[in-house]
C-alpha cells in the first residue's frame, strides 16, 4: 500500500463524523472518505450513497461471503462494513482514504493493513457525549441509553490506536486530525518509493 488508509473511530457523539467530513471538504481532491454499508435504517436527512450504502442483512451477507468487504462488525445492533472495491479504486487514483469505524473494524484493518493509521476521537466528558447524543435529536430515549452504555466499552479500546484526539474545542480537534494526515504523507513509507528516482540521483557518485 503505497498511499495512506486513515482510520478514524470514535463512541457515537463524539463527533467524528463532523471532524472528517472538514477534514475532507478542506482536501476533497487528495482524500476521500468510504461510504460504508449498513443494515439500520436511515435517520432523517440522510441519503443513499452519500451517508450509508443502506442494505438489508440479507444483501449484507452475501458481501462478506463473496469477501467484498474490508471490514465490518455489528454495532448497536446493526452491521457495519467497508466496500473493498471503494477502497481499491482510490489508492488506483492515488486518493488517500478514510474510514469511520468502530473499533472492531479497526482491529480488523490493522490486520490487513498494518501500516494504516489509526486515529479515536474520545469526547471531553461522559456528561457532553450524553449532551451531544440528545442535541442530535436523531434517536429516541432508548437507543441513547444503550449508545451510552456501550460507549464506555468502546472507549476501553482507545489505546490500540495511534494517536488520540479529545474533541472538545472542534477547531484543535480538527488541527489535530489534519497535522496527522500531513504528518503521514511525508513519512518515510509513502516518500521513499515516490522519490526514489531523487534519491538516486542524489546519491549518484
Amino acid at each position: 500500500m503505497v498511499g495512506n488508509l486513515f482510520v478514524v473511530a470514535a463512541p457515537s457523539g463524539a463527533g467524528k463524523t463532523s471532524l472528517v467530513r472538514k477534514l475532507i471538504e478542506n482536501d476533497p481532491a487528495g482524500l476521500r472518505v468510504s461510504v460504508s454499508y449498513t443494515t439500520r435504517p436511515p435517520r432523517p436527512g440522510e441519503v443513499d450513497g452519500v451517508h450509508y450504502r443502506f442494505t438489508d442483512p440479507q444483501h449484507f451477507q452475501s458481501l462478506i461471503d463473496g469477501e467484498r468487504l474490508l471490514e465490518h462488525a455489528l454495532v448497536h445492533g446493526h452491521h457495519y462494513g467497508t466496500g473493498r472495491d471503494q477502497v481499491e479504486a482510490a489508492f488506483a487514483a492515488h486518493i488517500d482514504v478514510v474510514l469511520e469505524i468502530d473499533w472492531q473494524g479497526a482491529r480488523q484493518v490493522r490486520e490487513r493493513y498494518p501500516d494504516c493509521v489509526s486515529i479515536f476521537v474520545l469526547p471531553p466528558s461522559r456528561d457532553e457525549l450524553l449532551r451531544r447524543l440528545n442535541h442530535r435529536g436523531q434517536d429516541s430515549a432508548e437507543v441513547i441509553a444503550r449508545r451510552m452504555r456501550n460507549a464506555r466499552g468502546e472507549m476501553a479500546h482507545a489505546t490500540e490506536f495511534d494517536y488520540l484526539i479529545v474533541n472538545d474545542d472542534f477547531e484543535v480537534a480538527l488541527a489535530q486530525l489534519t497535522a496527522i494526515v500531513r504528518a503521514a504523507r511525508v513519512s518515510m513509507r509513502v516518500q521513499a518509493p515516490r522519490q526514489r528516482e531523487l534519491l538516486n540521483q542524489l546519491l549518484a557518485h
